[in-house]
């Protein structure tokens, strides 16, 4: 990643980016103004603000934390957050279940504001007609939609939505050397990859101290924060040419143009875009996933396999109908809250990402 290289080029200056979560939590010290709240419209803004359980927050920072009184700092402090809260099982009082947006209504939102990227760090494996129209709405206004593939590859590896919608890049999970996580889900709807494993995020809700993670989220997450870095620095790009360029520049070991279904086209290298002032992102109105998005994928798998200890592929159909399931903290998103909670010391420490600072954990308040 290189963070310190890139920021002398682009911090996400200038880009918002809308994360549909859990709520995040303006009043953190690497927050605090970094989180426009008042651009949520009244409609969709119940509790917008307020993380019941740390994980959007989370998402927030990694995206645009600035590292400000010992916080954690993200890999666009320069962008902006625009948050919502929307309805998911983990939300569970009554009178909550009946003012929090749904998804789709989150969705439309985000769409109608001038936050470039929507980001969404949850999973569910019931296609909802009302989420598909407003993915589709949200295309057409030229959002760039990422969402992450979910956490349950070791049982039913079944990649859900939103991360299965046409218009949505699924992000996986990778380590430090480049190999998917066992646990992040693969199949035919991977589009690129991202750091997912050794990440600090939130314990909890109490926002007393930082715990390591993983998961496909915190994937999704840096993954956002890449592309409004590319943004920040080249404003008059489009959605689709952002994402060609972390296409095109994605770190692989296969030939470019062929996809992996553990890792898509590649990890996701904003430092080759940023570095490149001449770099070509081809037509502003061509979607660089256009198979995937016009008439879906299905057959057999296509390129190298990075992890081989993982089952064959399996995913939710691009084109089904059903009820509604939707939820930040379904069993696809165990992974980001329940395993590798380590409490850190008060020393701190530094996460490093191919060899490059990525985020700091200072001394903070006790676990």
């Amino acid at each position: 990643m290189d963070a310190d290289g890139m920021w002398k080029t682009s911090t996400g200056k200038g880009v918002k980016v809308a994360v549909l979560d859990t709520g995040v939590n303006p009043d953190t010290s690497s927050l605090k103004g970094q989180v426009l709240g008042g651009e949520v419209p009244q409609a969709v803004s119940y509790n917008a603000t307020k993380d019941y359980d740390s994980h959007g927050t989370s998402m927030a920072e990694l995206i645009a934390g600035t590292g400000a009184g010992g916080g954690l700092q993200g890999l666009a402090p320069g962008a902006k957050i625009v948050p919502y809260r929307v309805l998911t099982k983990g939300v569970k009082n009554t009178t909550d279940r009946k003012k929090t947006p749904s998804i789709g209504d989150a969705i439309k939102a985000a769409a109608d504001s001038d936050a470039q990227i929507i980001s969404m760090s949850f999973g569910g494996d019931i296609l909802d007609p009302d989420q598909e129209a407003a993915i589709k709405y949200a295309q057409s206004k030229g959002k760039l939609m990422i969402a992450g593939t979910g956490n349950d590859a070791e049982s039913k590896n079944f990649i859900g939505y939103p991360a299965a919608y046409p218009y949505v890049v699924g992000v996986a999970a990778a380590d430090e050397k480049g190999k998917v996580g066992q646990f992040s889900e693969h199949g035919h709807y991977v589009d690129l990859a991202a750091p997912g494993l050794n990440l600090p995020a939130w314990c909890d809700e109490t926002f007393q101290s930082y715990c390591v993670q993983k998961g496909t989220s915190m994937a999704t997450a840096i993954a956002s924060a890449s592309a409004a870095l590319i943004w920040s620095a080249h404003p008059d790009w489009t959605a689709n040419q952002v994402l060609r360029s972390l296409i095109d520049t994605a770190g692989r070991t296969w030939p470019k143009g062929e996809r992996s279904n553990y890792l898509g086209y590649g990890l996701v290298r904003p430092r080759k875009v940023l570095e490149n002032s001449s770099i070509d992102p081809g037509p502003a109105n061509k979607d660089p996933l256009s198979f995937e998005n016009g008439i879906g994928v299905g057959g057999a798998s296509s390129s190298p396999s990075p992890s081989p200890s993982t089952s064959s592929a399996s995913e939710a159909p691009k084109n089904t109908s059903g009820g509604q399931t939707s939820t930040a903290r379904s069993s696809s998103e165990t992974s980001d809250s329940t395993v590798l909670w380590v409490a850190l010391g008060a020393a701190g420490a530094l996460v490093v990402i191919g060899g490059g600072a990525f985020a700091v954990i200072r001394s903070r308040r006790g676990a």
